[in-house]
């Protein structure tokens, strides 16, 4: 945690606002309200929801299967696709991917609401204790796996599907990557990060070791010569520099490592935030450091991105939600200074252009009270391993999965040709298990 500054401070809400604060952001469907929900559906023969989504769930498939009554047999079509789907009907933005490409979208403006019949789905399944899949015969074949994030829990449960054994490794003391540790708490209530992961360890053949991080007490080649094949899962740990004068100032700190400590708070009354907050970024990370920061109980929040709001990664209902919850969004500035002695007090922001050359600044700048500034503007590969070769700032692989060293697989955030997304990472996991899966099998 960064040094306690001026303006920084906890107990801000009551542990009354705090429950009704992170409650469940989309209460769960009732089982009438998603016979209803998915009535809707008119299970199109070439669905583009199906087109639309990174794993390729069958859609219509499911849907009609909660509309017949078989909530869980809708839960394995969907599971047989995107192992982690309970948490990609959470989190993932439906509302660019399946629910934007729905027909009912196109001719109603109101699609189906895929992501909380899916959750519905999964919900059901996992509360009745069931795991729908089992091991093939033991190969006798052992894989690594670098990172319990999206992409490495996707790919190992596959492997241990296929029959081979997995040693999965986290440098995290949990596993489960961004969804335990980097998703807004009130996305997913509960805990259910970690009770998707121990529903997911059911499938067998998977052994588990916490606080082994790659570079530090695992090293490449020594996993290269002990397993038949590695496959690395392990994120963007380095977060970019605002390149501001005055970041170094108490107060500033990165929005990853502020979403990870709220999200392993046990009292969130208890977890300081300052009276004024200000996020770089728009992201998704930036998104949900600032709505946290409101319902946390800073006075003003503001959302502070170097380009039109057309441009922002976050999607225009993330945009609106923060807007709901009062955070006001500032468009076409980008940090100049960071005033204070040796704790934040302002930040002075400087308004941009776009021109022919590319994003300018206009000379032009403007002044915000802010002791609290977090950096939410993308983040980067940190010690990839020598020997990978890397595309831009990630790991280059193909359209397999596989990278640069033989035996040598990755997928998720670290790997080149993403879009930063749980589900995504799920696939890229997903098929890197199926290439490897085949490699071993000769």
């Amino acid at each position: 945690m960064t040094a306690r500054a001026p303006g920084i401070a906890p107990g801000r809400i009551t542990p009354e606002d705090a429950a009704q604060n992170f409650s469940d952001l989309h209460p769960p469907f009732a089982p009438h309200e998603a016979a209803v929900a998915a009535d809707r559906c008119y299970f199109c023969y070439d669905a583009p929801c199906i087109a639309a989504c990174p794993t390729e769930i069958d859609i219509p498939l499911f849907i009609r299967q909660i509309q017949a009554g078989h909530s869980e047999n809708a839960a394995e079509t969907i599971l047989k696709a995107n192992i982690l789907g309970g948490m990609c009907a959470r989190v993932c933005p439906t509302e660019q991917l399946c629910e934007e490409a729905c027909v009912r979208e196109a001719a109603e403006g109101k699609p189906v609401e895929i992501g909380r019949l899916q959750r519905y789905a999964t919900d059901t399944l996992m509360a009745a204790g069931v795991h729908p899949f089992s091991r093939a015969a033991l190969t006798g074949k052992r894989v690594a796996v670098v990172g319990a994030g999206p992409a490495g829990l996707a790919c190992a449960h596959r492997l241990a599907m296929h029959g081979h054994d997995v040693v999965l490794y986290d440098g995290k003391p949990q596993p489960g990557g961004l969804n335990e540790y980097g998703i807004a708490a009130y996305k997913t209530p509960d805990d259910f990060a970690q009770a998707e992961v121990d529903w997911l360890m059911q499938i067998g053949g998977i052994e588990l070791k916490t606080g082994q991080r790659l570079g530090d007490q695992i090293s490449l080649d020594a996993l290269r010569d002990e397993f038949d094949a590695v496959f690395l899962g392990i994120g963007l740990g380095g977060v970019n520099a605002l390149r501001a004068e005055g970041e170094d100032k108490d107060g500033t700190r990165d929005a990853v490592d502020f979403i990870a400590e709220l999200r392993q708070a046990d009292d969130l009354t208890a977890l300081p935030v300052g009276r004024h907050v200000v996020v770089i970024g728009g992201g998704m990370t930036a998104v949900d450091a600032a709505v946290q920061s409101k319902l946390l109980g800073a006075e003003s929040v503001t959302i502070a991105y170097r380009r039109d709001r057309g441009s922002m990664s976050a999607s225009r209902y993330e945009q609106d939600l923060a807007a709901s919850k009062g955070v006001r969004l500032m468009f076409n500035v980008q940090p100049k200074a960071i005033h204070g002695n040796s704790a934040v007090r302002e930040i002075e922001l400087e308004y941009t252009v776009q021109g022919e050359d590319g994003l300018a600044p206009t000379g032009e700048t403007t002044r915000l009270p802010a002791d609290q500034v977090f950096r939410a503007i993308g983040q980067r590969l940190d010690g990839a391993p020598d020997g990978l070769r890397l595309d831009g700032n990630k790991i280059a692989v193909d359209a397999d999965g596989r990278t640069s060293l033989d035996g040598v697989w990755a997928g998720g955030d670290c790997a080149a040709g993403g879009d930063d997304l749980t589900v995504t990472a799920v696939a890229e996991g997903r098929d890197a298990a199926e290439s490897i899966h085949a490699a071993l099998a000769g």
